[in-house]
């Protein structure tokens, strides 16, 4: 008992059935594509390559600064150091060198606000500048600038507001030139080591050196301050070299070798010079309260002498005995400690606040001596009254006299700190370039060949993804349409492919000009199969049609007529596409006088049959083009002309249109035995089989099987899908 056969409407797509990654198919995808996925990879190379010439060249200058952890004035004139407290760390003075106050005097001094750019070639105008090419003949008067035309500006003073001002130079030649606004309106005219003075808007310019020849441009960028500023932080980096070591490095990068190094010694001098001033400072500043203090001590030692030489007189110059002589030793010794911790003191004040802990333990410290003090001052009370009085005087004039002298050599030890101050910064290494950062040939040309190499992958994929075109006769079997043959592609055909426009060259049959070929060895195995598919027809009439145009049909059709003459049969080949059938190139003669002339009723049956130079080939061309193929093909003459052929050829193959560009298939179909339907490797898709099906099966034509046409040997299929054909059996 036999199994009925599925209809076309009962069958599943094999696409939803098989929804797993074939990685073997995907690789096989990428080996048969390597040419592609190889150039794609080179072009991106040389585009890379290209890009890093042509790019501007960025490089990076450095230098090196010490920051030391003591000041390198004399003792004494560091208060902070005196009083025990800590160094700043490093961090401080990095951003420091990052302060505007920095960086403001650095951009003053190197103009970094004023940048000239001279107008170039696009993308290739740097580089030409860079190679040192002189202005050809053909550019004279262009406004392009070459190697060795150069534009300096000596002043450009402006008060505009905005981040940039933007001015053009254009050379007039002989040291004349043409100032210009952005938009290109006159501003006026000037010569170089001139004063040009403009009112609106305002602004001073004076050219210093203009060398290039009349029509050259240059553009000239005026920025702010605020704006050259940040745009000298954002090129600025700086990095401590080593844990506590207190060296700093400092990094700059551009595109001007001359400009880094200038800038960064900028940089480091003004960075030295704002730390000397820094030290300077702190010493003028502790001599300014010891000089307010100095003629107030004076009068209090004068004050002091005087009443002791009063006492004196008075007293009859009592001498102090040696018990008052000692107490009178340690209340001066204690009274200038304590005056010393006073000073200290007053310049804490303006620091810290008395829960500072260096305020602190200063306060403890004057408190012991204050004890101390009243200790002594005890003892002194048993003394005679004459003595109490001598010691008291005499007490004030040596104190009085102890913090004067203190004074005056701390006022002294000041001024040769603020003489001699050198800071705390030394400069290690000045500035120098150390070679080009960006871009990065190698990196460059390496990561445009893997971007060009990974989308030529990613191409591959995604096209070998979405690409559902059949190329095993399992995918046919799987929708359950019987494959009664696989055809590769010829090695003809495949020359032809790779020469493009030339179809003529392969006009005529290949059974008879190369009967070995491959694909003629596997239509005769299409003629065996052949023999048994139509063996339950009624008739000899073969249809070969096929879902998309371009697949094949007229070849397998006239070479499947030549082999089965070859046999011995008598068959016929009848092209019936009436609007773009090329049978007649296969069998290199025109059109005319073919099946829409029968038809239309303008030629006899035996007169549209035509002999070819195999034996017992013969064949019907398409004819003249008529207007209404299909109309045609439903007159009953064309029935009585299959009829006519029947009867006197053993096979008639009938090369039919595509099935789902016009209905001609279904028609003639409708009125043959057995209809086969050619498929395309690795061009029609599943889907679109099955609707060519239940297009036939609407017109009421039952699909006998398919030939899987043009199998080509791809890594992609070959593990799995090629078949016999991969084979050659030659005689010797």
């Amino acid at each position: 008992m036999t199994q009925a056969r599925k209809t076309p409407a009962d069958r599943r797509d094999p696409a939803q059935d098989n929804d797993e990654i074939d990685i073997g198919f995907l690789l096989g995808s990428l080996w048969d594509h390597k040419y592609f996925i190889v150039a794609l990879t080179v072009i991106f190379a040389v585009a890379g390559l290209a890009y890093a010439a042509l790019s501007t060249p960025i490089y990076r200058a450095d230098a090196l600064v010490q920051v030391e952890q003591k000041s390198g004035t004399i003792p004494g004139a560091d208060m902070a150091q005196v009083l025990g407290n800590r160094e700043p760390s490093t961090n401080t003075e990095v951003e420091i060198l990052q302060s505007r106050l920095i960086l403001g005097q650095v951009v003053s001094q190197t103009d970094l606000d004023l940048q000239i750019v001279p107008h170039t070639w696009p993308v290739i105008g740097d580089w030409l500048l860079r190679r040192g090419i002189q202005r050809p003949g053909f550019a004279e008067g262009s406004p392009t600038v070459w190697s060795g035309e150069t534009l300096k500006i000596r002043e450009l003073v402006t008060s505009h507001n905005s981040n940039t001002l933007e001015l053009t130079i254009r050379s007039e030649g002989a040291g004349r030139y043409t100032l210009s606004d952005a938009e290109g309106n006159e501003l006026g005219r000037g010569l170089i080591n001139q004063k040009l003075a403009l009112e609106s808007p305002w602004f001073e310019l004076v050219v210093s050196e203009l060398n290039a020849p009349a029509g050259a441009t240059f553009t000239v960028i005026k920025r702010s301050q605020l704006a050259a500023i940040r745009n000298l932080q954002s090129r600025l980096t700086i990095q401590p070299r080593g844990r506590d070591t207190g060296i700093l490095q400092l990094n700059i990068s551009g595109p001007d070798q001359s400009e880094l190094v200038q800038s960064l010694n900028a940089t480091t001098n003004v960075f030295l010079t704002q730390n000397i001033a820094r030290q300077a400072a702190e010493a003028d500043k502790s001599l300014e309260f010891l000089e307010e203090q100095a003629p107030q001590v004076r009068a209090q030692l004068n004050e002091a002498e005087n009443r002791l030489n009063e006492y004196r007189l008075q007293s009859d110059s009592i001498d102090l005995s040696f018990e008052t002589q000692n107490a009178l030793n340690g209340l001066v010794s204690i009274e200038a400690s304590l005056n010393e911790l006073q000073l200290q003191e007053a310049e804490l004040a303006r620091r810290f606040t008395p829960n500072h802990p260096v305020y602190r333990s200063l306060l403890e410290k004057k408190e012991q001596l204050l004890r101390e003090k009243a200790r002594l001052e005890e003892r002194t009370e048993n003394l005679p009254e004459t003595q109490q009085q001598i010691l008291r005087l005499s007490r004030d004039v040596q104190v009085t006299q102890e913090i004067y002298v203190q004074l005056l050599n701390r006022m002294q030890e000041l001024r040769l700190a603020r003489a001699g101050t050198v800071g705390n910064v030394r400069i290690l290494d000045d500035a120098v370039v150390q070679g080009q950062v960006a871009p990065k040939r190698n990196l460059v040309v390496a990561v445009a060949g893997m971007s060009g190499l990974l989308l030529a992958m990613v191409i591959v994929l995604l096209r070998s993804a979405f690409n559902r075109g059949i190329v095993s006769p399992e995918q046919l079997e799987e929708i359950d349409l019987p494959v009664y043959a696989t055809v590769p592609l010829s090695e003809e055909e495949s020359l032809r492919n790779s020469k493009r426009g030339k179809r003529k060259a392969t006009q005529g049959l290949l059974a008879a000009r190369n009967p070995a070929d491959l694909s003629i060895e596997a239509i005769r195995g299409l003629r065996t199969s052949l023999h048994f598919a139509m063996m339950d027809g009624s008739d000899n009439l073969l249809v070969v049609t096929g879902p998309s145009p371009g697949i094949g049909k007229s070849f397998i059709s006239a070479n499947l007529a030549a082999v089965c003459a070859q046999a011995g049969q008598t068959v016929v080949v009848v092209d019936a596409d009436m609007r773009k059938g090329h049978v007649h190139d296969t069998f290199k003669q025109d059109s005319q006088n073919g099946l829409s002339d029968v038809l239309a009723g303008k030629l006899e049956f035996d007169q549209a049959v035509r002999q070819s130079d195999v034996e017992g080939l013969s064949w019907v061309s398409r004819g003249s083009a008529p207007p209404n193929p299909s109309e045609l093909l439903m007159n009953a003459r064309f029935t009585a002309f299959l009829f006519y052929l029947s009867e006197n050829f053993d096979l008639v193959i009938i090369d039919t249109p595509p099935i789902l560009a016009v209905t001609d298939a279904a028609i003639i179909g409708k009125q043959c035995s057995t209809t086969l339907m050619v498929v395309r490797f690795g061009q029609n898709t599943a889907k679109e089989i099955q609707i060519a099906e239940n297009r036939l099966a609407t017109g009421g034509v039952t699909l006998k099987g398919t030939i899987l046409n043009a199998m080509e040997k791809k890594a992609a299929t070959s593990y799995g899908y090629y078949g016999y054909y991969n084979y050659s059996y030659k005689s010797e």
